[in-house]
């Protein structure tokens, strides 16, 4: 069970996955050690899952992204979940109630690919229906906008 003091310290850690146990235990008033049992004991019972690098995005590497809402045969749900994770186009898949089963991002370089990425994912036995959307532009992102201009003081400091 999380307390209030692997709450504070997954925050920490969300802001900057690589700081040093040190550091994290010197800004929560905590021994060291303390720090570091707990990272390992959330490692181990699944709380923390791994550690990921956030990428800028180069101007020259832009990539057309669209939202696809897909039916399913509920039998099939799991041969179908199985198809999709080969697809590296695809970015994101939930599970969400309502007419469809599953929602998607996928993000590629041409709108071209994505059409081939829709005519592939209609085909997957157990696929009813879907319904796609392009997306024409992002008006903010709250899951990185905080880590990504943090990666940029940092890159900034160190130039």
């Amino acid at each position: 069970m999380r307390d209030a003091l692997d709450r504070r310290i997954i925050t920490e850690l969300q802001h900057n996955a690589r700081a040093a146990t040190s550091e994290i235990a010197a800004r929560l008033g905590v021994a060291r050690s303390t720090v570091h049992e707990r990272i390992a004991r959330m490692e181990r019972d699944g709380t923390i899952t791994g550690y990921s690098v956030v990428l800028g995005q180069n101007p020259g590497d832009e990539t057309v992204q669209i939202l696809m809402l897909l039916e399913i045969r509920q039998q099939d749900t799991r041969k179908v979940l199985d198809r999709l994770t080969h697809f590296p186009e695809i970015k994101i898949c939930l599970s969400i109630n309502g007419e469809f089963d599953l929602f998607l991002t996928a993000e590629a370089p041409r709108i071209e690919d994505l059409d081939l990425l829709i005519d592939e994912l209609v085909e997957i036995p157990g696929v009813l229906r879907t319904k796609t959307f392009v997306v024409f532009g992002r008006k903010f992102d709250r899951r990185y906008s905080e880590t990504a201009a943090r990666i940029l003081q940092q890159s900034a400091a160190i130039a």
